[in-house]
């Protein structure tokens, strides 16, 4: 039998790795176990039968193995339960970002439902009676659950930290404490958060849930990249912003980093001691990759402003004595 079954799985298999429907291929490599099992149980029901067709209707081994093939059937639906939901989780968190961080949070709790369900099944039929027992849980529970509140606190916080999706795997955060990095793993009890010098946070969910984050990455990674220039007050500001865009557009369209079909944009602002200030906006495809936009977009300009004639002043401290000269002195102050 063993032998027959594992042709049919064999071609069953080949049949549904030619279809679209990966749940099929899912369920076949879920039974592999359970119809072990569930063969052995159908020996065992081959051998109570032949007991009674010989007579032998008292024997020990008729009641064990009755017993044997409830326990071993239970246990085949268990495994066969386990593991396809395990695996529908699997072929999910391929499709989901909030699936994919909380993988190892479902897939921990879903098998430690179906054990304790499996293990309450075999213990009713064996006779045992589980209500004290479930009382007993009950109780106990509650004990468990006020020694173990910061446990549980944090591992309801990640809960929470994967449902609503403040922060996903990979995304580059900023913590309300200052700190920045990209998000490597939300767990059990803590988040981790490697930093840009690649050392790692490891901060408790309860933390993360009640702090203020943000959150680089989110809606997108996309990002504006602002750049406050200043030009002398004798510039032609119409020149500055023709040339200031042109080269906005061009580091944007050919670096590797910047977002080329983005608009961007100049606006003159403040008049400051020593300059005119404008700001430029550029678009980086994340938060990381900006510096290296604004790098290159600052050395394009500085040369290109040269080659314009377009004057980038220090900061400059002059006297106006024509403005601010002495007036004519006033009756009597000489006198004074």
């Amino acid at each position: 039998m063993l032998v027959i079954k594992r042709i049919i799985l064999v071609r069953l298999q080949r049949v549904s790795e030619r279809t679209p429907f990966r749940y099929d291929s899912l369920i076949l490599r879920s039974l592999r176990v359970p119809l072990n099992i569930a063969i052995l149980v159908l020996s065992l029901f081959v051998l109570d039968a032949l007991l009674h067709r010989f007579g032998v209707r008292q024997s020990v081994l008729n009641g064990n193995a009755m017993l044997a093939a409830k326990i071993l059937l239970i246990l085949a639906i268990l495994v066969f339960v386990d593991r396809f939901v395990v695996g529908a989780l699997h072929l999910q968190a391929d499709r989901s970002q909030t699936l994919r961080s909380s993988r190892g949070i479902l897939v921990g709790v879903t098998r430690g439902v179906v054990l304790a369900l499996g293990l309450l099944m075999i213990l009713g039929t064996l006779g045992i009676s589980i209500t004290p027992i479930v009382a007993s849980l009950g109780i106990s529970s509650l004990a468990v659950a006020l020694a173990l509140q910061p446990t549980l606190g944090n591992f309801f916080s990640g809960v929470q930290l994967v449902m609503d999706k403040p922060i996903r795997v990979g995304d580059f955060i900023e913590l309300e404490s200052g700190e920045q990095g990209f998000v490597d793993k939300i767990g059990w009890r803590s988040t981790w958060i490697r930093m840009l010098p690649n050392n790692t946070i490891i901060m408790p969910n309860s933390v993360m849930a009640e702090s203020k984050i943000i959150n680089y990455f989110y809606p997108s990674p996309e990002l504006s990249v602002p750049v406050e220039v200043g030009v002398h007050y004798s510039s032609d500001l119409d020149h500055v912003e023709r040339v200031t865009l042109e080269v906005a557009r061009q580091v944007l369209r050919e670096h590797e980093w910047g977002v080329s079909d983005y608009e961007t944009f100049v606006l003159f602002h403040t008049f400051d001691s020593s300059s005119i200030n404008l700001t430029v906006m550029l678009r980086a495809e994340e938060y990381f990759k900006r510096f290296w936009v604004k790098s290159a977009f600052v050395k394009a300009l500085h040369k290109r402003y040269a080659e314009e004639g377009i004057v980038i002043p220090f900061p400059i401290r002059a006297l106006n004595t024509t403005q601010e000269g002495a007036g004519p002195i006033p009756p009597g102050a000489d006198q004074a």
